[in-house]
């Protein structure tokens, strides 16, 4: 399985029209964020601590569309918070899908069930379900006891009606390379299009600040996993990102490739640090000092390996240098 030909296609054609342009700086994904309301209070997260009128309030449906036609992104993901608490969510995803971006709608699974019949089966909407391990793991993450198989629950229903279905995962200190194995099989198993997985970033929002495993601890635990990996395992990655998160890459952050957009506008620098906000991609391009953040210029970034700022650095090498991510597809990533 892993991501379709038409996705690859489109986004492909799509950098390598940036690249003849000659443009430095361009988004692949969009983070949109319309509301930080969640049915879930995960112990690695931070999104619901805000203001009561904050978490009262969500982003348009124009807003929403606006954002992905302002960034011109390919793929647009929809988190929050949990998206299906949004009123308009089948809206948004519909109007988006119209436009041909690829949507990933991140959501925990717990409302899939009452809100499935809203939604149309599309090869450019993807149903991205929460997961943080297996049950006892990803219901301790997310403090919900039966979280677990509500998930595998919602996994299931959407593949029998037609749905593309992929999930996410972050791992946290703790974490086994044996129950990995065990987990992935398990995902495997369900029939999912492939699998993301992340190291915790120990963001200054998140509430558990001793819950993360750094960046050596990230590489340790990834080099194990990827060395193990069967081949009937499929990541949502690309292979120089896994390689990556195995040490055997050293890319520098791509803050930019991944901008996020939340009920406070234009974020900055990226989904997981926040010093302010702008009212306009225009001016988060352009107004950003993006050369004080990442690895070596931010001591909040010394321990972040995350996707959203070295995916794209990734898919940039991938691009930029085919060999060597030809010789990481060949002996595999992690290696």
């Amino acid at each position: 399985m892993g991501i379709p030909a038409l996705q690859k296609r489109c986004i492909g054609t799509y950098i390598i029209k940036q690249l003849l342009r000659n443009n430095a700086r361009f988004p692949l994904v969009l983070m949109l964020e319309p509301l930080f309301r969640c049915n879930l209070h995960c112990r690695g997260c931070g999104k619901i601590n805000q203001p009561k009128e904050i978490m009262e309030q969500h982003l348009s449906i124009d807003e929403c569309v606006g954002a992905a036609e302002e960034c011109g992104a390919p793929v647009v993901t929809i988190a929050g918070g949990e998206p299906l608490l949004h009123p308009d969510i089948h809206a948004i995803v519909q109007a988006l899908v119209a436009r041909k971006r690829f949507v990933y709608l991140c959501t925990n699974g717990l409302l899939i069930e009452k809100h499935l019949a809203q939604f149309t089966p599309s090869p450019f909407l993807t149903f991205n379900i929460h997961f943080d391990g297996l049950a006892e793991r990803h219901d301790a993450a997310v403090c919900l006891q039966g979280a677990f198989e509500k998930a595998t629950d919602a996994v299931k229903k959407l593949i029998a009606s037609g749905f593309r279905v992929t999930t996410n995962t972050t791992f946290f200190k703790g974490q086994t390379v044996e129950d990995a194995t065990l987990f992935f099989d398990h995902l495997t198993s369900l029939g999912v299009e492939a699998m993301t997985v992340a190291a915790g970033f120990n963001y200054e929002n998140a509430d558990n600040q001793d819950n993360f495993l750094g960046r050596e601890g990230t590489k340790k635990l990834f080099r194990k996993i990827l060395q193990t990996a069967k081949q009937s395992w499929t990541f949502n990655h690309s292979g120089m990102y896994l390689d990556f998160l195995a040490g055997n890459q050293d890319f520098t952050c791509t803050p930019w490739g991944n901008p996020t957009r939340s009920l406070k506008g234009w974020q900055i620098p990226c989904y997981l640090l926040n010093d302010g906000y702008v009212n306009s991609f225009k001016e988060l391009m352009e107004q950003t000092d993006w050369d004080r953040y990442g690895v070596g210029n931010d001591p909040r970034c010394a321990d972040c390996m995350v996707h959203c700022g070295f995916e794209p650095s990734a898919v940039l090498a991938t691009v930029k240098h085919p060999l060597q991510a030809l010789k990481v597809a060949i002996r595999g990533p992690g290696r």
